[in-house]
């Protein structure tokens, strides 16, 4: 009677297993969608998440006024999230539908809208569209207010090139974040950036409210390597020695300052004033905020390769003068050696006064960023801060 009752009980317990699991197998889907329906003041910067239970997720529709939001599924099929952040002062509808195991097709949906934040910032991007920058070009970002969440706007920037590089960003102040490569850009990339930045509360109570997107190219690369001792500048252009120049650089008190720049702009004739001078001086092009330019002084061609005589420029004769202007393209370098006057941080595009691991440094994660052409990931700092050299070593170049 005892081992009946073992049986028996065996029996009914694997009877009670198996109409749990038709049970299971029998019950509709479930949709889980947040925000959920009705909210309102939602946070801006989250996800739109779907989730099905009891079956597979066959169908999610997310718009916010009218336009589509991208997303995708994860896992087995039973999660949708989506790609972009919530933005501001946005109305959005979502419409799920899955499939139990029985076939059986549910549909949920949601409506909800973001909150309008009380302050909000502009952002906006120095390249221009379709532009073509020198091989030193850094990607520059300015905000309109002081930035806090530091770590927030660096994970919603991408960069997605033609050829693989790695490079960091750096907070200049609180306000200005800027990409620079490792080494310089290789000629011939393609270079696109974009910042999700909408949603992203930047500072507590203060929201970003739009994306922003450039794509540009990088030229033939043209180098300049000054000496105020020698009084002369190498000039190397697409990888190759072009030419070693007389100049003549700034005389004692108007030292021209030491430094890697990248050129600026350009324009011939450009109107000079400063001390006892006024004129319109050819061919100029500017490498400091403070006026100091590479140009045509057919006034000073007596003492180019021999003393320094300029007001702090660097001085070349006309028709060396004319050659430069028609290569150089912004954000070409510049490096003035010799002078016993040190150059000065922000006085023009100064991003490669710094060695790459301090300007890593100035990163709000202090990782490093590998580009290439499926996009940007954020790397550990210790597996790119090995010595490099920066720019081609071709021809003396150092």
């Amino acid at each position: 009677m005892a081992a009946l009752a073992v049986a028996a009980a065996g029996c009914s317990a694997g009877t009670t297993t198996h109409s749990a699991t038709e049970a299971k197998a029998a019950a509709p889907a479930r949709v889980t969608i947040t925000p959920r329906n009705g909210m309102r003041a939602v946070r801006p910067g989250a996800d739109v998440m779907v989730r099905a239970g009891n079956g597979q997720l066959k169908g999610v529709e997310v718009k916010a006024a009218g336009v589509p939001v991208t997303g995708g599924l994860a896992g087995d099929g039973t999660v949708w999230r989506s790609r972009t952040h919530l933005l501001p002062s946005m109305s959005y509808t979502v419409v799920a539908t899955a499939v139990g195991a029985g076939g059986h097709k549910v549909t949920a949906s949601s409506s909800f809208r973001t909150l309008t934040p009380r302050k909000t910032v502009h952002v906006s991007v120095l390249e221009s569209d379709h532009q073509e920058y020198g091989v030193g070009m850094p990607i520059v970002l300015t905000f309109s207010r002081n930035i806090r969440n530091r770590k927030a706007v660096e994970r919603s920037l991408s960069i997605t090139t033609s050829r693989p590089i790695v490079g960091a960003w750096y907070w200049d102040g609180s306000k200005t974040v800027e990409f620079r490569p490792k080494k310089y850009w290789s000629p011939g990339t393609h270079v696109s950036f974009t910042g999700r930045l909408a949603g992203v509360e930047v500072a507590k109570g203060v929201y970003a409210a739009h994306n922003v997107h450039v794509a540009f190219r990088i030229g033939p690369s043209l180098i300049v390597k000054a000496s105020t001792v020698t009084h002369y500048m190498n000039v190397y252009y697409k990888g190759r020695f072009f030419g070693r120049w007389p100049i003549s650089t700034g005389r004692p008190g108007d030292d021209t300052p030491n430094g890697t720049y990248l050129t600026i702009e350009k324009a011939n004739p450009t109107f000079m004033t400063g001390p006892g001078y006024a004129l319109w001086v050819p061919w100029a092009v500017r490498i400091t905020w403070s006026g100091v330019y590479i140009h045509d002084a057919y006034w000073s061609v007596w003492a180019q390769g021999r003393i320094n005589v300029s007001h702090g420029c660097v001085n070349t004769s006309p028709a060396h003068g004319e050659t430069y202007y028609k290569l150089e393209l912004p954000g070409d370098p510049v490096t003035i050696t010799g002078s016993p006057r040190p150059g000065t941080w922000d006085n023009g595009w100064t991003e490669w006064f710094l060695p790459f691991r301090k300007y890593l440094h100035g990163s709000a994660l202090h990782d490093a960023v590998v580009a290439g052409p499926r996009g940007s990931v954020f790397v550990s700092a210790k597996s790119v801060e090995g010595p490099g050299m920066v720019g081609p070593r071709r021809h003396g170049i150092t």
